[in-house]
């Protein structure tokens, strides 16, 4: 499984415009393409959007992202997606084994 751990820092006054952004659009087309997302946090002092997704592997994550990238939705939004963020960060991560 690939993990995809998103950090998001959201321009200061636009949280509330972004989560709209990616409530009603951005992870709507996620589910119906098959992207999990595992959880979405905001840290508003910090002005913070964190979000996981996962992927099988590198293959589905890149035919996914594809089809992401080329969905009507995503063309839609335009400049909308990055607009609201000042900084993106992408960290892809592997599970471990622990015992609990």
């Amino acid at each position: 499984m690939l993990t995809q751990v998103r950090i998001y820092t959201v321009n200061k006054g636009q949280m509330d415009e972004w989560l709209d952004i990616w409530t009603k659009q951005i992870a709507p087309v996620h589910a119906r393409l098959g992207i999990n997302i595992e959880g979405a946090w905001v840290n508003r002092p910090q002005n913070e959007f964190v979000w996981v997704r996962t992927f099988a592997d590198e293959a589905d994550m890149q035919d996914k992202m594809k089809q992401f990238r080329e969905s009507p939705e995503r063309q839609a939004l335009g400049d909308k997606l990055t607009g609201c963020l000042a900084k993106m960060e992408v960290r892809e991560t592997e599970p471990i084994e622990f015992a609990r």
